[in-house]
Protein backbone atom coordinates (compact mmCIF):
# COMPACT_ATOMS: atom_id res chain seq x y z
CA UNK A 1 0.00 0.00 0.00
CA UNK A 2 1.38 3.46 -0.94
CA UNK A 3 1.67 6.35 1.44
CA UNK A 4 -0.90 9.16 0.91
CA UNK A 5 1.89 11.65 0.05
CA UNK A 6 3.16 9.35 -2.70
CA UNK A 7 -0.31 9.07 -4.24
CA UNK A 8 -0.76 12.86 -4.18
CA UNK A 9 2.65 13.40 -5.81
CA UNK A 10 1.83 10.83 -8.49
CA UNK A 11 -1.50 12.50 -9.27
CA UNK A 12 0.21 15.89 -9.59
CA UNK A 13 2.81 14.43 -11.97
CA UNK A 14 0.16 12.73 -14.10
CA UNK A 15 -1.92 15.91 -14.28
CA UNK A 16 1.13 17.98 -15.23
CA UNK A 17 2.25 15.50 -17.88
CA UNK A 18 -1.23 15.39 -19.39
CA UNK A 19 -1.43 19.19 -19.47
CA UNK A 20 1.99 19.46 -21.13
CA UNK A 21 1.03 16.91 -23.80
CA UNK A 22 -2.01 18.99 -24.74
CA UNK A 23 -5.60 17.90 -25.08
CA UNK A 24 -6.04 16.47 -28.58
CA UNK A 25 -8.33 18.09 -31.12
CA UNK A 26 -9.71 16.43 -34.25
CA UNK A 27 -7.94 17.42 -37.47
CA UNK A 28 -11.19 18.47 -39.13
CA UNK A 29 -12.28 20.81 -36.29
CA UNK A 30 -12.64 24.50 -37.18
CA UNK A 31 -13.08 27.63 -35.04
CA UNK A 32 -14.44 30.84 -36.57
CA UNK A 33 -16.21 34.11 -35.86
CA UNK A 34 -19.76 34.10 -37.23
CA UNK A 35 -20.32 37.81 -36.72
CA UNK A 36 -19.35 40.53 -37.10
CA UNK A 37 -17.72 39.87 -40.46
CA UNK A 38 -14.19 40.85 -41.35
CA UNK A 39 -14.06 44.52 -42.36
CA UNK A 40 -17.44 45.37 -40.81
CA UNK A 41 -18.18 48.85 -39.53
CA UNK A 42 -20.16 48.66 -36.29
CA UNK A 43 -21.17 50.72 -33.27
CA UNK A 44 -20.61 49.70 -29.68
CA UNK A 45 -21.76 47.56 -27.99
CA UNK A 46 -20.70 44.80 -30.42
CA UNK A 47 -22.12 41.28 -30.26
CA UNK A 48 -19.56 38.67 -31.30
CA UNK A 49 -20.91 35.21 -32.20
CA UNK A 50 -18.55 32.24 -32.01
CA UNK A 51 -18.58 29.25 -34.38
CA UNK A 52 -17.11 25.79 -33.81
CA UNK A 53 -17.34 22.80 -36.16
CA UNK A 54 -16.15 19.25 -35.45
CA UNK A 55 -16.06 19.67 -31.66
CA UNK A 56 -18.42 20.56 -28.85
CA UNK A 57 -18.48 23.40 -26.34
CA UNK A 58 -18.22 22.52 -22.65
CA UNK A 59 -17.67 24.68 -19.55
CA UNK A 60 -14.13 25.05 -18.20
CA UNK A 61 -13.28 22.21 -15.86
CA UNK A 62 -15.26 19.70 -17.94
CA UNK A 63 -12.82 17.08 -19.24
CA UNK A 64 -14.78 15.52 -22.11
CA UNK A 65 -13.10 14.37 -25.35
CA UNK A 66 -13.45 16.72 -28.34
CA UNK A 67 -14.74 19.66 -26.30
CA UNK A 68 -13.42 23.02 -25.20
CA UNK A 69 -14.48 26.55 -24.40
CA UNK A 70 -14.00 29.86 -26.18
CA UNK A 71 -11.49 32.64 -25.52
CA UNK A 72 -11.82 35.90 -27.46
CA UNK A 73 -8.58 37.72 -28.15
CA UNK A 74 -9.00 41.47 -28.52
CA UNK A 75 -6.23 43.53 -30.12
CA UNK A 76 -3.51 41.02 -29.21
CA UNK A 77 -1.58 38.21 -30.94
CA UNK A 78 -1.99 34.56 -30.01
CA UNK A 79 -0.53 33.76 -26.58
CA UNK A 80 1.70 30.76 -25.88
CA UNK A 81 -0.06 27.70 -27.25
CA UNK A 82 1.38 25.41 -24.53
CA UNK A 83 0.39 27.42 -21.45
CA UNK A 84 -2.96 28.45 -19.92
CA UNK A 85 -4.52 31.35 -21.83
CA UNK A 86 -4.10 34.62 -19.90
CA UNK A 87 -7.17 36.32 -18.43
CA UNK A 88 -7.01 40.09 -18.90
CA UNK A 89 -8.51 42.92 -20.95
CA UNK A 90 -7.13 41.33 -24.15
CA UNK A 91 -8.04 37.70 -23.40
CA UNK A 92 -11.73 37.20 -22.62
CA UNK A 93 -12.62 33.79 -21.15
CA UNK A 94 -15.99 32.13 -21.71
CA UNK A 95 -15.59 29.25 -19.28
CA UNK A 96 -19.34 28.89 -18.87
CA UNK A 97 -19.59 27.50 -22.40
CA UNK A 98 -20.93 30.75 -23.91
CA UNK A 99 -21.06 31.00 -27.70
CA UNK A 100 -21.43 34.78 -27.98
CA UNK A 101 -20.60 37.94 -26.10
CA UNK A 102 -21.52 41.61 -26.23
CA UNK A 103 -18.54 43.91 -25.77
CA UNK A 104 -18.20 47.63 -25.18
CA UNK A 105 -15.47 48.71 -27.60
CA UNK A 106 -13.94 52.15 -28.05
CA UNK A 107 -14.17 53.83 -31.45
CA UNK A 108 -11.40 52.75 -33.82
CA UNK A 109 -10.02 49.64 -35.46
CA UNK A 110 -10.08 46.40 -33.45
CA UNK A 111 -8.68 42.92 -34.14
CA UNK A 112 -10.68 39.90 -32.97
CA UNK A 113 -9.64 36.25 -32.88
CA UNK A 114 -10.98 33.14 -31.14
CA UNK A 115 -8.83 30.53 -29.41
CA UNK A 116 -10.32 27.32 -28.02
CA UNK A 117 -9.10 26.18 -24.62
CA UNK A 118 -9.43 22.82 -22.93
CA UNK A 119 -10.72 22.24 -19.40
CA UNK A 120 -7.46 23.76 -18.04
CA UNK A 121 -7.68 26.84 -20.36
CA UNK A 122 -4.77 25.44 -22.40
CA UNK A 123 -5.04 25.42 -26.22
CA UNK A 124 -5.64 22.02 -27.79
CA UNK A 125 -3.07 20.06 -29.80
CA UNK A 126 -3.18 20.99 -32.58
CA UNK A 127 -4.41 24.43 -31.45
CA UNK A 128 -7.77 25.66 -32.70
CA UNK A 129 -7.93 29.36 -33.46
CA UNK A 130 -9.93 31.43 -35.88
CA UNK A 131 -8.43 33.73 -38.43
CA UNK A 132 -8.08 37.33 -37.28
CA UNK A 133 -10.87 39.68 -38.28
CA UNK A 134 -10.68 43.45 -38.20
CA UNK A 135 -13.66 45.65 -37.42
CA UNK A 136 -14.11 49.40 -37.31
CA UNK A 137 -16.10 50.75 -34.37
CA UNK A 138 -17.68 54.13 -35.04
CA UNK A 139 -19.29 56.62 -32.70
CA UNK A 140 -23.08 56.12 -32.70
CA UNK A 141 -25.03 58.71 -34.68
CA UNK A 142 -27.76 60.45 -32.78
Amino acid sequence: MSAPGTISALLILLTSATAMAGTPSPEAARLYIISPTDGATVTSPVTVRFGLRGMGVAPAGTAQPNTGHHHLLLDTPLPSLTQPIPSDAHHHHFGGGQTESTLELSPGIHRLQLLLGDHWHIPHDPPLHSRVITISVQEPTH
